[in-house]
């Protein structure tokens, strides 16, 4: 079984992206790893050509600046990655500049790709996800967040990026039929300085077509992280990779996760995910068979 690992990054010191610790998370199930490194400002290349020259291939790429709608640069940049990937492949194992996957799952995710190999019926392996917010002890819970997303995907010439790189589609639009994996991918998008996360905000809108300055309160002290619906305690053990991360976190945030911020309808989604699991009304991207 041959796996290649992808992803796209750009200014990753600039906006405090985990991108080492993300490509490590999931290099020692990959074969190789392709990169696609945005032109960049702050050292990012240098530091992508510095974590394993061996296993790493870097494609330069100059962002297309006038695609400011929708989010729709990410696939752009991501597709760059995928079509560099060999055809040999059998998997591409996608990981964003913020998403981790925990040692602990190795094994699983191996064992499973081998097992859907040769089964041509699978596009691609869906992860449950994870999302930290505000610092390393909070996890999102409202039903707002996505709590699944595919990020192995067969390294087909049909296959593509999707709208804003969240996901993956095939052909004419159609959504890739996929296995869960049984395994969970960190995010770690919102857990930065609050002063660095306003910056990352007041850039990356400009990919959607929005103003943040329009709707986010901007002040010498950063972003507000105390304006989220609702969050829980997170129990479990971070990825080794992130460890060091962890420890070097040089600012606060405490929140009360008994007061939560939801509609009645939330509330009850909440509730009825918190009992079985089920996300109501959750778009899905992929067809899970």
């Amino acid at each position: 079984m041959r796996v290649t690992g992808f992803s796209f990054i750009r200014n990753a010191v600039k906006y405090d992206f985990p991108i080492i610790e993300a490509i490590l998370s999931v290099l020692p199930l990959c074969d190789d790893f392709i990169v696609a490194v945005g032109q960049s400002d702050d050292g990012t290349l240098e530091m992508i050509k510095n974590i394993n020259p061996d296993k790493i291939k870097i494609v330069e790429t100059l962002w297309d600046e006038s695609l400011k709608d929708g989010g729709i640069i990410y696939a752009e940049e991501t597709n760059k990655a995928l079509r560099a990937i060999s055809p040999l492949s059998d998997w591409a194992f996608y990981v964003q500049g913020d998403e981790v996957i925990h040692e602990k799952h190795h094994s699983n995710i191996r064992t499973t790709m081998e097992r859907w190999k040769d089964n041509s019926e699978i596009d691609g392996l869906l992860f449950d996800y994870v999302h930290f917010y505000g610092s390393y002890n909070y996890v999102g819970d409202s039903p707002n967040w996505y709590s699944r997303e595919v990020r192995i995907i067969r390294p087909r010439p049909d296959i593509y990026s999707y709208r804003d790189a969240q996901g993956f589609r095939k052909g004419n639009n159609q959504k890739l039929l996929v296995k869960n994996i049984g395994a969970e991918v960190y995010h770690y998008g919102w857990v930065k300085d609050p002063r660095i996360m306003q910056d990352k905000h007041l850039h990356i809108h400009q990919y959607w077509g929005e103003e943040a300055e329009k709707y986010m309160k901007i002040s010498d002290s950063g972003f507000d992280y105390s304006q989220i619906d609702s969050l829980s305690l997170f129990k479990g053990t971070h990825p080794a990779v992130m460890i060091e991360r962890i420890k070097n976190k040089n600012w606060e945030f405490e929140y009360d996760i008994s007061f939560k911020k939801l509609s009645l309808k939330n509330q009850f989604k909440l509730l009825v995910k918190q009992i079985t699991g089920w996300n109501i009304g959750e778009y899905k991207n992929f067809e899970l068979i």
